[in-house]
């Protein structure tokens, strides 16, 4: 039998939860424990699939639930259940890539909750992306195949999520405008420097979270949302209160209930401290 939850605190991980050199400050861990102590279920929702996330986060004893890949998957830990799913047909991710191949981007997807890249674009994983720890998380995190497209054909299976890395940032901004009005059905965002994310229209994090309170009887209007990129966007709207970091874009910072400090200034135990504990 499910425990009373009091509420949930959807969290974004990076730029939000983790600090700039991807850690968890003792105060934020501090903030959550009290948190899950007083019956908040503290939920990571991020655009990394689950094993991609880091093992501190996924060793936390407290955290339950997961919203991955922007919304795709909503994951019962506990029970190893799946709460919630929305996937891109195969077929619709090849177009997108082949329309990306007249780009210089290089690109990756999400398949069953696994990082799939070609290698000629893996091999250009340091001449494009600048920041250190994003390099870091798609050479460990991407398993390299001859040609992803061919690959994604042959198995047939749904796509979870597409990304792409540009050296062009006034190139990215426009694909990034560009994209929904050619491509139906998709949702374009934006989480990291360089990054543009594509995902199913109903992969995003606030659906997910709508989801995840309807699993557990959670009134929306007894939910938080906390995040810095566009991404966050979805789940910052539906939340009962919306939080933006001081780090995040413009329109997070625009469109939030309250803006935090930034996640090198524990912006998320500020957060916590104010609406929670």
């Amino acid at each position: 039998m499910m425990r009373k939850v009091r509420g949930i605190i959807a969290l974004d991980l990076d730029g939000t939860l983790l600090n700039s050199r991807k850690q968890l400050s003792s105060r934020n861990l501090y903030a959550l424990e009290a948190a899950a102590e007083d019956g908040w279920e503290i939920v990571p929702a991020t655009g990394r699939f689950y094993k991609g996330m880091p093992d501190f986060i996924r060793e936390l004893p407290f955290v339950n639930y997961a919203i991955t890949i922007n919304g795709a998957e909503v994951v019962d830990l506990r029970r190893k259940r799946l709460v919630y799913e929305a996937e891109m047909p195969v077929k619709q991710a090849v177009k997108i890539m082949e329309w990306l191949d007249d780009y210089p981007v290089i690109y990756d997807c999400y398949m069953e909750s696994h990082g799939w890249i070609s290698q000629s674009h893996k091999d250009q994983v340091d001449t494009i992306v600048r920041d250190p720890h994003v390099r870091d998380m798609i050479h460990n995190l991407r398993t390299p195949v001859p040609d992803l497209k061919e690959f994604l054909l042959a198995e047939g299976k749904g796509v979870q999520k597409i990304q792409f890395f540009s050296a062009d940032d006034m190139e990215r901004i426009r694909m990034l405008d560009l994209m929904p009005r050619i491509f139906a059905d998709v949702a374009v965002t934006t989480a990291l420097d360089q990054n543009v994310e594509i995902n199913q229209i109903h992969a995003n994090k606030g659906e997910a979270l709508m989801a995840l309170a309807a699993y557990l009887g959670v009134d929306m209007k007894d939910t938080i949302a906390i995040g810095d990129g566009t991404n966050d966007l979805p789940m910052i709207h539906a939340a009962g209160v919306g939080i933006g970091m001081a780090n995040g874009s413009q329109r997070v910072k625009e469109e939030c209930d309250w803006a935090t400090q930034t996640n090198d200034k524990d912006g998320v135990a500020m957060a916590i401290e104010r609406y929670c504990l």
